[in-house]
């Protein structure tokens, strides 16, 4: 409702009425035009000024925009409980989950290099999960970038592991046809199995929790994706002990 362009236009008085506005909204829509004047020290000219500004033929038409404008933004509240996490935990006990797990354990002790590729808060995870691998004893990098330099050849015999909530992402989907023509073994961390990118890969471990989005981004917990990484990496460095005993 107040764009960049609407509150760079307003003069000093109709910034002085905006901010007293959205400190008040919740009260602002049940005021007469005469009663926002006096609380905000402003005239009515000035009210009606403003009312013109963000695109409304007078106070009536603002106050009802207004009013939209703080259920929209109410509606857009999301979930903080912790009901999500709690059904996923429960979920856990899981023999199929288990093993591909330790299938995957499997494929990382005899691959010659570990992988990590995802973008945005993927691409944090990645950088988490290779710095995890890495401090129980098994070396791992991670791609975030997705216009990372694709010289594909070096990642010969290796494993790469993707992660996505969507399962989507077009640029890590790129990365991911590519790589499997060099022999990669391809793995995946998804929200869903019912996705591109875990269509595409040899191994899928999908958690399924609710998809959360504020606006264009997505708010989806990554609980489950931690909860996987740090378990994979448990395993391996379990297996890789009891191996040498």
């Amino acid at each position: 409702m107040f764009n960049y362009e609407i509150i760079q236009s307003l003069n000093d008085l109709e910034l002085m009425l905006y901010r007293y506005i959205m400190k008040n909204a919740d009260k602002v829509v049940y005021m007469r035009i005469r009663e926002l004047a006096d609380e905000a020290h402003v005239s009515t000219t000035t009210i009606l000024r403003f009312c013109k500004k963000v695109d409304c033929e007078g106070y009536s038409e603002f106050k009802i925009k207004l009013k939209m404008h703080i259920q929209k933004n109410e509606s857009n509240k999301i979930n903080d409980d912790t009901s999500i996490i709690i059904d996923f935990f429960k979920k856990l006990d899981n023999s199929e989950l288990e093993k591909k797990l330790n299938t995957l354990c499997d494929l990382i002790k005899a691959a010659n290099n570990v992988i990590f590729i995802g973008t945005g808060t993927s691409g944090i995870l990645c950088k988490y999960a290779a710095r995890y691998f890495s401090s129980i004893g098994r070396f791992a990098m991670y791609i975030d970038d997705p216009y990372f330099p694709r010289n594909y050849k070096m990642y010969e015999d290796s494993i790469i592991i993707a992660i996505s909530v969507s399962g989507e992402t077009a640029t890590v989907i790129d990365h991911i046809s590519n790589l499997k023509r060099e022999n990669s073994t391809i793995v995946s961390i998804t929200n869903s199995e019912n996705c591109t990118i875990a269509k595409i890969s040899d191994l899928n471990i999908s958690y399924y929790v609710q998809r959360e989005r504020i606006g264009i981004s997505d708010i989806t917990t990554q609980i489950p994706v931690l909860y996987i990484i740090e378990s994979i990496g448990k395993r391996l460095h379990n297996k890789v002990i009891d191996s040498h005993m």
